[in-house]
């Protein structure tokens, strides 16, 4: 044999040993690395541990016999086809979250918001090392949160709302340098938030954990947060000052601060933040310094909370400048004079609270020239109005709740109320009003709550329709009434206004809006109270 012929032959053996060895070891390797099937095996494992699927999402979508991409909730990415993210948000789910869920290393986006998943979460999570997304939000998870949450190297979004959550913020957080959004509210957590917890936070645009317990200051480092749009610690426990820092926070839209144990003064630099759209500092131990340029520089605010800030003198001019403005409370102060007639320049206010003031008037005409005809609710309660309720009250068709009471209003009663066709609370007790109660307030089919206690009417009370819902508490104080349901009747001499025949239909209540005494200035398309 030639010895060329030899050399190829025996250089041809180990070229071929190589191949098989190799070959092998790709079938070893395989075999052993996480795939599609090892995700089917962790999905598998979630649905078994899913107590109640109302809708049989899961139970008839999840099958071995289609693929696992194609399950519902379910994406893979197209160049490893494997799982990457995972949505079961809004199935109305019952169940707890399996340790084999962490063997899904593709994970990127991870939701199960929406649902009744609870007990605790698995360690073996944190292996999920893609995560960019996670929503756990309005679910039923207790517990202290993992400090593990600390480790997602690439997570941007964090929602932990809605939950049982106990215990501490954990300073782990501190490591997650690219979160852009971190939402826990309404749970349970409590202690101090971390002192350097946001010294590396520098993408955070959402940070909200209102409804919590969480005690101690609010770090100054905070304003390293330079992205911030949204910040709300509202209803907490936080003491201390409102840092001066945050007026640094130039990308500020949202501030809530609102009805924690606050105390100082509110930094006058937030006043110049000029993206700000909502500002509730309300419900504090603060102290705020009214200005007459304070908001000249804030033309897309449209909620404003100073209550209780202990404001005094008149409400500055350039506050209605805020064209923007639909909500505005200075409830609780001692702010004196009278509403500003640039009021009219509000034409987006749906609330305005000045209840507890020292606020007068000569009368009430001017400020109702003023009122929308759109407007819900009006309540000038406990301020010291004078003089008689205007007649132009009755041309506020869509008025729902009137409240004048605790003021010095003299005066009868507009029989002109009997045209606001949509009232259902009218509470006028508490003032100096005299004369006969109109029969035209029968008119008023919705009618639901009346308080007219404590003024010098007289006379028979109507009778018929809402008024025979009234009880005597509606009546207390005026002594010279008389008729149903007070004990005492009507002489021969007092003309007892007629009976109206009752309506055969069931009245329907649109609403049920109760306000006792001292519930304030409220001027509303709504009542309802925005949280920032």
């Amino acid at each position: 044999m030639p010895k060329s012929n030899l050399m190829a032959k025996t250089g041809f053996i180990p070229n071929l040993i190589f191949l098989l060895l190799f070959s092998t070891f790709q079938v070893i390797l395989s075999a052993n690395s996480p795939n599609i099937t090892t995700d089917q095996s962790a999905l598998l494992a979630l649905k078994s541990h899913i107590s109640h699927d109302p809708h049989n999402l899961l139970v008839i979508n999840w099958s071995t016999s289609t693929s696992v991409c194609n399950w519902i909730g379910v994406t893979c990415g197209s160049r490893q086809h494997r799982v990457t993210a995972l949505d079961l948000s809004s199935m109305d789910l019952t169940g707890t979250i399996p340790s084999q869920l962490g063997n899904l290393s593709f994970l990127a986006s991870l939701n199960f918001s929406q649902n009744s998943f609870h007990g605790s979460l698995p360690t073996e999570l944190i292996d999920l090392h893609r995560l960019k997304y996670l929503n756990f939000g309005n679910n039923s998870f207790s517990g202290e949160i993992p400090s593990w949450f600390g480790y997602f190297p690439t997570l941007q979004s964090l929602y932990l709302y809605g939950n049982n959550c106990t215990g501490v913020i954990p300073s782990t957080f501190g490591n997650l340098s690219k979160l852009e959004t971190l939402s826990m509210f309404n749970n349970n957590l409590k202690g101090h938030l971390p002192s350097g917890i946001f010294d590396n936070l520098s993408k955070l645009q959402i940070l909200d954990l209102r409804h919590n317990k969480i005690s101690g200051r609010i770090p100054s480092s905070i304003s390293r947060c330079k992205e911030l749009t949204y910040l709300s610690l509202y209803e907490n426990s936080l003491e201390g000052s409102i840092p001066i820092e945050i007026g640094n926070l130039t990308m500020l839209e949202s501030l809530g601060l609102g009805y924690n144990k606050l105390s100082g003064s509110v930094p006058c630099s937030i006043f110049n933040i000029s993206s700000l759209q909502q500002i509730a500092v309300g419900g504090n131990n603060l102290v705020a310094y009214l200005s007459s340029n304070m908001f000249d520089y804030l033309p897309r605010l449209y909620f404003l909370d100073l209550s209780g800030c202990q404001l005094s003198g008149r409400i500055p001019i350039s506050l209605f400048k805020c064209k923007n403005l639909n909500t505005l409370y200075l409830d609780h102060n001692h702010l004196d004079g009278s509403v500003p007639l640039e009021i009219s320049n509000l034409t987006s206010l749906e609330e305005f609270a000045l209840e507890q003031n020292n606020l007068s008037a000569k009368g009430l005409d001017t400020e109702f020239q003023k009122l929308l005809t759109i407007w819900t609710a009006i309540d000038f309660s406990n301020n010291q109005f004078v003089g008689e309720i205007p007649e132009t009250l009755g041309e506020l068709h869509s008025l729902i709740v009137l409240n004048l009471s605790h003021n010095c209003l003299t005066g009868s009663i507009p029989s002109s109320l009997g045209d606001m066709s949509e009232l259902e609370s009218l509470d006028l007790s508490s003032n100096q009003l005299h004369g006969r109660i109109p029969t035209e307030l029968n008119n008023l089919g919705f009618l639901e709550v009346l308080n007219l206690s404590h003024n010098h009417l007289e006379g028979p009370i109507p009778q018929g329709k809402q008024f025979d819902t009234f009880t005597n508490d509606s009546y207390i104080g005026n002594l010279d009434l008389c008729g149903f349901p007070l004990s005492k009747g009507c002489n021969n001499g007092a003309e007892t206004p007629a009976k109206l025949d009752r309506d055969d239909d069931e009245i329907n209540w649109k609403f049920s809006i109760l306000l006792g005494y001292g519930c304030g200035l409220v001027l509303g398309l709504s009542m309802g109270y925005v949280t920032p």
